[in-house]
């Protein structure tokens, strides 16, 4: 019984912590779902964006205190502006999805909302973190060595 319970408690953390990226098999796969020069932004900035704000996580989440709202997903889509979680105050969802869908392990909608994103006029430059970590900085070492 106690075996069945830790098999239980493990599952569940599985599950709750979701799929967490390696560097290459996150590049290809945005590369794959035609991140890879998209608006004019290379592999390498999408790359240094998702380290920094998910760590690769694709269940990463982040509440924002000042706005009631919250960062979804391995991008961290914000849900006052581009998902519905059905609690954040005045929410937009330009992207039109459920919040939900961007903590999948398959990362399809929040490649989709993330090109959304940056269709709008600030670009990449809609994250924070992309502006702390990424501009202007080499990023060869996010794609060095995966063949994309």
């Amino acid at each position: 019984m106690k075996a069945l319970l830790i098999l239980g408690l493990l599952l569940l953390s599985a599950t709750v912590q979701g799929k967490k990226f390696q560097r290459c098999e996150l590049a290809r796969t945005l590369k794959r779902l035609g991140l890879a020069g998209y608006q004019g932004v290379s592999l390498a900035n999408w790359m240094c964006l998702a380290r920094w704000e998910s760590n690769y996580n694709t269940r990463a989440t982040n509440y924002n205190s000042g706005n009631k709202s919250t960062d979804y997903g391995i991008f961290q889509i914000n849900s006052r502006w581009w998902c519905n979680d059905g609690k954040t105050p005045k929410a937009v969802n330009a992207c039109r999805i459920p919040c939900s869908a961007l903590l999948k392990d398959d990362i399809t909608q929040a490649v989709a909302c993330a090109k959304r994103v940056v269709r709008d006029p600030q670009g990449i430059r809609a994250w924070v973190a992309w502006r702390k970590h990424c501009q202007n900085r080499d990023l060869r070492s996010y794609v060095q060595g995966c063949g994309v």
